[in-house]
């Protein structure tokens, strides 16, 4: 075993000693999740403010670890909580259970439930990992309003989850063109039902000028 064979096993490590680091400064300076990071739930809310969560709970049935904790109610006029028939009065997440999987994004028939970038979810306190329903809730945005309250984008059920105004019919949205002319007695006149009327009035017009030719010619 000669000198350099000393030398040459400090290889490996001059070259670690100055590689460039990787550390990063957190939390000073967090780093930048990806677009489509699993990370804590949200509990989503129409452009009115009323929550889109209608209680079913689907979400609890597909997740795996039995993290998910829902009590549906049902709604009535005086206190409206969601569009629907029902809403979720009790929403839970055991984050202590979660394995953050996505399974009940999949499950949730309309959007209730997404997941946001926020991963910073230790604690040093098992009980305030599991989030109740207001921490899940989405911020109130400009222009919502803080439920219970009645559905304002629409006068029924229908208009409000396909977004149609609230005044007016379908009929009244496509405009005339869908209505019987009363001046054509009920039908709509067309280009060629005016070409063919034109074409026998000509005829007869010619039948008429060869008879009197004929006529005058005897």
């Amino acid at each position: 075993m000669g000198v350099f064979d000393s030398v040459a096993g400090f290889g490996v490590t001059f070259k670690t000693m100055f590689r460039k680091t990787f550390t990063e400064d957190y939390p000073n300076k967090p780093k930048i999740t990806a677009p489509r990071f699993h990370g804590r739930h949200q509990l989503n809310r129409w452009p009115d403010g009323l929550e889109k969560c209608v209680g079913c709970e689907l979400c609890a049935w597909a997740c795996p670890a039995d993290a998910i904790y829902v009590e549906g109610a049902a709604n009535t006029e005086e206190d409206r909580f969601s569009p629907g028939e029902r809403y979720g009065r009790v929403y839970q997440i055991n984050y202590l259970r979660c394995i953050l999987c996505g399974l009940c994004i999949e499950a949730c028939p309309t959007r209730a439930l997404t997941m946001t970038n926020e991963f910073e979810l230790a604690d040093d306190s098992r009980e305030s990992l599991i989030y109740e329903k207001d921490q899940l809730l989405a911020p109130l945005l400009p222009g919502m309003e803080q439920p219970p309250h009645p559905r304002r984008l629409g006068s029924d059920e229908q208009q409000y989850f396909l977004g149609l105004p609230s005044t007016g019919t379908s009929d009244t949205r496509m405009g005339s063109a869908q209505h019987p002319d009363t001046r054509t007695g009920g039908r709509t006149p067309g280009p060629t039902g005016e070409r063919v009327g034109e074409s026998r009035e000509a005829e007869a017009r010619a039948k008429t000028g060869a008879a009197e030719t004929q006529g005058g010619a005897r």
